[in-house]
């Protein structure tokens, strides 16, 4: 051991006793067999093929950071959220961007939607807003969920993703109209997870402290501008540099350059909802911002990049059922699912006890519960008791709901949202069509044709169910597609 040496820590076991030799394993003499006795071997070894914990099924590929929301707009007419309560507040965050689609070993640079998941440490606790870099979804109803995901994950014989299956279910399911084109025009590759967009996607209720309530939906425009990569661009950047978008965010951290957004929100009156033109919980649709105009009301920036991917990036888990006072669900279908998805997924996937990590646990309060014991129970509760009521002084209720309660009305059963006036599955993809230039147009028809042509030969009746949803959401959008489809199945 040199000098050096002596100043450095000692390396121990992971019950704290120091290491002696970690090069040599102990054997039965010189060139024997290893020693069972030897349990820093099998502590490693065993501690190794226990590294990976099941990864995510959907949004298992991504990326994070730490930072800072600051409120900039008073939204207290519309909320009692302790950490939106006055300009100028300051409250610790943690952001997670995602693919949704690819395993953990996949490339950034595809196309697919973006995760955005964004927990606040706040002081009333932890408040999860869990979106995409979409405004909209595939799909109105959790129910679809489980089906929709497996057309976009492997093929249980092929192994591969099937172009068949994805667009059977699309053809078959045209409230993903609208997510579809937003998927294959310009914005369906980002550049960078620093140059997207993000939404909290569903309609969520704000209540202020009067005890009127409002339906919002939330928007992070960022503020170093849309940036996209071409099909083309991508596949070179994917195959070359698949940490792409991984190695952006960090090294922007890190040269300081601090990516942030400005936070704005639709906010409608409780009263508006039942005759609006859209049913304003449909996950497929947008509020056009003529009806209800953004209200800036915050800054996002991620300024601290996390010390262990795996312990923060990985382990990290956000639920939407992870609410505060001021802020609630809504009726939206896939939102309900939602409260009980992510979190039932992450008590698999990381364990009971995952809300105790450091990177989920509270950082601006202190979590009281009566849950004891389970995997990872650190014991932190020490004597106390784990049970309310109690006479011991333990933790008590406070009789004051999270949210307003949201009247219902009819009988219970398996039935459809209400419809509301301009409700389609077309209108609002055909009006994304529209908006579009015709470069960004002939882009889009370019990047779907690609893909649907790849349906089996012998199953032309997927290709026509899935043109025909793109007709009836502009003519102009069905002619073109049907005709660079037919080209392209012509060549195979």
């Amino acid at each position: 051991m040199t000098a050096q040496d002596e100043l450095r820590p000692t390396l121990t076991t992971e019950a704290g006793a120091p290491v002696a030799d970690n090069q040599n394993t102990e054997t039965a003499g010189t060139g024997g067999p290893a020693l069972i006795q030897d349990q820093l071997l099998f502590e490693k070894l065993a501690h190794f093929n226990r590294e990976r914990i099941p990864e995510r099924v959907v949004h298992a590929r991504g990326a994070a950071a730490y930072g800072t929301f600051t409120v900039t707009g008073d939204v207290t007419a519309y909320t009692r959220a302790a950490f939106l309560s006055e300009v100028g507040k300051e409250t610790e965050t943690f952001l997670r961007f995602s693919t949704v689609a690819g395993n953990l070993g996949s490339a950034d640079a595809v196309r697919d939607p973006r995760g955005f998941a964004l927990k606040f440490y706040t002081e009333e606790g932890n408040y999860d807003l869990v979106g995409n870099n979409t405004p909209v979804f595939f799909i109105k109803d959790a129910i679809k969920f489980p089906d929709f995901i497996h057309t976009q994950k492997r093929d249980p014989y092929t192994g591969s993703q099937e172009a068949d299956n994805v667009w059977d279910f699309w053809g078959l399911s045209p409230e993903a109209t609208h997510q579809v084109t937003w998927l294959f025009g310009d914005r369906g590759i980002p550049a960078s997870y620093r140059h997207l967009d993000g939404f909290g996607s569903h309609t969520y209720q704000w209540q202020n402290e009067a005890g009127e309530h409002f339906w919002v939906k939330y928007h992070f425009k960022t503020d170093q501008g849309i940036k996209n990569l071409t099909s083309e661009e991508a596949a070179v950047l994917a195959g070359t540099d698949p940490d792409s978008h991984q190695r952006d965010l960090r090294e922007s951290i890190e040269r300081g350059e601090f990516p942030s957004w400005t936070v704005s929100v639709q906010i409608m009156p409780a009263a508006d909802a039942a005759t609006y033109r859209f049913n304003p919980f449909d996950l497929t649709k947008v509020w056009p911002h003529a009806d209800y105009p953004l209200v800036e009301f915050g800054k996002l920036e991620l300024n601290r990049n996390p010390d262990n991917v795996f312990a923060e990036v990985e382990q990290s888990i956000f639920s939407p059922s992870h609410f505060v006072p001021g802020i609630g669900p809504s009726p939206d279908k896939m939102l309900q699912g939602r409260l009980f998805a992510y979190a039932d997924a992450h008590r698999y996937r990381v364990g009971i006890n995952a809300d105790h990590l450091p990177v989920n646990r509270p950082h601006a309060t202190e979590a009281l519960t009566n849950s004891r014991d389970g995997h990872l129970y650190d014991g932190r509760h020490g004597r106390r008791k784990n049970y309310e009521p109690n006479s011991f002084g333990g933790p008590v209720e406070t009789g004051r709901p999270l949210w307003a309660a949201t009247a219902v009305t009819g009988t219970t059963g398996s039935t459809e949202a209400p419809s509301h006036s301009e409700d389609d599955d077309f209108v609002q993809a055909g009006n994304l069509y529209r908006l579009f230039g015709e470069d960004e147009k002939a882009r889009l028809i370019g990047n779907l044709a690609g893909f649907i042509a790849k349906v089996s030969a012998d199953r032309d009746d997927i290709v026509e169910r899935a043109v025909e949803n793109f007709r009836r959401a502009d003519a102009d959008y069905g002619r073109r597609l049907e005709a660079a489809v037919r080209e392209l199945r012509k060549q195979k």
